[in-house]
């Protein structure tokens, strides 16, 4: 697949000046000191994120809420100028990935931002189950379709193999790609809908489609795990949900496969995107946007793009019988998903 194309979406984020990003880098340290010793998925923590949050200004948290509700024609939102404080060199493996308190300005103002949009949770099976994950280049996985390589990132929405996948995710940039090559890439169902007939948007909303389960996800790597027969398109007409890997989804049938590449055109057409800078903050509105990302060359020197993602779901109480511990959503039970081949059909 070619490189995306894309509008620049900066001349439409919300810029915080010098003075809010200093009173929310301020809440940010305060929450620190007060809870070093605490896991960032403990409570009591997370609660005191939420009230701290009234440090981001009223217009931002405003903007927020007005995106929770009512999302926008491009599924994302970009802020500029949030704190991310001192940083420790780049991680080139796992092993070196920080603890919160080694970064807990960028952590706690990023949660505090997602706050206002949900709350937050993580997946055990991905990235140990942290609540907020670094999303940088990992020696030896430059190839891979996740978030530890630095090839093309396909366009997709997060996690949607999951039977509940997050309804918010956020990217917060610590540090830019030098070369200025790595742009995060996003489009939204509501600008998409008007190049789609009726006919392509008609098989989309039919259980003709299966995606493949993120290797992380999976015990065993070698065998491939698919969704059961699943829609792209659920929900309202004007503003439907949506769930695609254009790199892990699979067409069941030969009208599927085309009204899938239909759809992807059409969201190329549509891209937005930006090479994100420190203190760039994008949210994501994953049940009606997709997201990907250019490819990129690491140096793996300690001064590569480094941006840590976070996720967040609007309630909490459907998923209470959901968690192993913390917000930490249990692993998935595949078994009875395990099969090498999709299914076909003619249709």
């Amino acid at each position: 697949m070619t490189e995306f194309r894309c509008t620049d979406i900066r001349a439409t984020a919300h810029r915080l000046v010098p003075e809010a990003s200093g009173r929310i880098e301020e809440a940010a340290v305060r929450l620190a000191r007060e809870y070093a010793d605490h896991s960032l998925h403990d409570t009591d923590l997370l609660h005191a994120v939420e009230i701290a949050a009234a440090a981001l200004p009223s217009t931002l948290r405003k903007e927020l809420i007005a995106f929770r509700d009512r999302g926008n024609d491009a599924g994302a939102l970009l802020l500029t100028g949030l704190p991310v404080g001192p940083l420790p060199p780049t991680p080139d493996v796992v092993e070196k990935e920080p603890s919160w308190t080694e970064v807990p300005v960028a952590t706690l103002s990023q949660l505090m931002v997602m706050s206002v949009l949900g709350r937050s949770l993580s997946y055990s099976d991905e990235k140990s189950g942290r609540l907020v994950q670094d999303v940088c280049p990992k020696r030896g996985a430059a190839e891979r379709q996740e978030n530890s390589g630095s090839v093309l990132l396909e366009l997709h929405t997060e996690d949607g193999f999951h039977p509940h996948p997050p309804h918010f995710l956020s990217l917060i940039c610590l540090r830019g790609d030098e070369d200025g090559r790595a742009a995060t890439v996003t489009a939204g169902i509501r600008d998409v809908l008007p190049l789609l007939d009726a006919e392509t948007v008609r098989v989309l909303r039919e259980a003709e489609f299966r995606t493949r389960f993120s290797t992380s996800f999976v015990s065993d790597p070698s065998v491939e795990v698919l969704t059961d027969p699943m829609p792209v398109l659920t929900g309202p007409c004007a503003s439907p949900e949506l769930r695609v890997d254009f790199h892990g989804t699979i067409a069941l049938t030969p009208r599927a496969q085309e009204a899938l590449d239909r759809l992807e055109a059409a969201m190329r057409r549509t891209l937005k995107g930006i090479v994100l800078r420190p203190g760039d903050l994008i949210v994501v509105d994953n049940r009606r946007a997709v997201h990907g990302r250019t490819g990129f060359e690491p140096r793996y020197d300690g001064t590569d793009r480094w941006l840590r993602r976070s996720f967040a779901v609007s309630d909490l109480r459907p998923l209470d019988e959901q968690f192993s511990w913390g917000r930490s959503h249990r692993p998935v039970d595949t078994a009875h998903l395990r099969r090498l081949a999709p299914a076909t059909a003619t249709l």
